[in-house]
């Protein structure tokens, strides 16, 4: 057994785990814990059967893992859907850096997932959960119309959900019903089904990882700092999925351009609901800088076009951040 996977897994960490592995010829990986653990454990899967000097490579050159050591999950924290999606993420605080990795080599030969863990999750872990999985399906659905009807309708499901039973499972997290939603959502928000034949953003994310990278602040934090600030900068491109957002998952009334300025208000009014800040001041101190650094982390391995549209330009980095702040 190999203990201390810290959330946002860190390279260091798992350097000392793969020394294990390869000492102990282990077959097989059992990841016991949420999505830090299971991306911890993704990239020790991978780096063990990677023929290079470096396994940093497997994430600075998003080198695509096809052979891998099997493992299994036992997930104890939902949110992030690790336990049923292919793709991991690891920090090295010593470079600065929140890169991510993936491949068909990377996906869990079995999951088990019961509700029951739920219960004893602590308040922020549940809020944080709840935003992490909200966010995954926001960057596969806050784009624009395409003729994915089906797609839309499941995103927008798996939205309502969360909103739904967000209070619920705040308040009594031990509701067997209210926790299985809970984790069936989290998983589902990020499984691959509802990206299929739609464009996807993970522009938040982008930036989120830098703020995660400089401050170790929670990994769903930084999305709802970025989310508001990026969907009011990006409104003209966005507005009419964010009004039929805030039709179908708010029930709000009005035009396009109406719906859409309160749907932002709303989601972010959600988000504080769960008792998360929106602001990176609520977090770090001596952050005047940091959207430039940011900026030029994005822009030094190559994230120099974000979004849906490949349009958001390390400039529009900073633009963002600076209303973030």
């Amino acid at each position: 057994a190999f203990g201390g996977i810290e959330p946002n897994p860190q390279y260091s960490t798992l350097l000392q785990a793969l020394d294990v592995i390869k000492t102990e010829n282990i077959d097989f990986l059992l990841a016991v814990g949420g999505g830090s653990v299971i991306d911890g454990t993704k990239f020790l899967a991978s780096a063990a059967l990677f023929d290079g000097a470096e396994p940093w490579d497997i994430l600075a050159k998003g080198i695509r893992t096809t052979k891998a050591l099997p493992f299994g999950t036992v997930l104890t924290l939902p949110a992030t859907g690790s336990e049923m999606n292919s793709g991991a993420v690891v920090s090295r605080k010593e470079i600065g850096q929140k890169r991510g990795m993936g491949g068909p080599g990377l996906f869990p030969q079995f999951s088990i997932a019961d509700p029951t863990v739920v219960a004893s999750i602590p308040e922020r872990q549940l809020a944080n959960g709840l935003v992490d999985a909200f966010t995954h399906v926001m960057e596969q659905y806050m784009t624009y119309p395409t003729s994915a009807t089906l797609q839309d309708r499941i995103s927008e499901g798996i939205l309502s959900t969360l909103m739904e039973i967000a209070p619920k499972l705040m308040d009594n997290p031990s509701d067997y019903g209210t926790a299985a939603n809970f984790m069936w959502s989290c998983n589902m928000a990020l499984n691959g089904l509802i990206q299929k034949g739609v464009p996807t953003d993970w522009s938040i994310h982008a930036i989120g990882h830098e703020i995660t990278a400089a401050y170790n602040v929670d990994h769903a934090r930084t999305l709802a700092i970025v989310l508001p600030s990026l969907y009011r900068f990006k409104f003209e491109q966005k507005q009419v999925k964010l009004a039929q957002y805030g039709r179908r998952v708010l029930g709000l009334d009005g035009s396009d351009f109406d719906v859409a300025h309160e749907a932002i208000d709303r989601t972010e009014a959600f988000f504080h609901s769960l008792g998360i800040e929106t602001k990176l001041s609520a977090y770090a101190s001596d952050i005047t800088s940091f959207p430039e650094h940011a900026a030029a982390q994005l822009e030094s391995f190559g994230a120099t076009r974000l979004g849906e549209h490949k349009d958001i330009k390390p400039s529009d980095v900073v633009t963002i951040l600076n209303a973030c702040i």
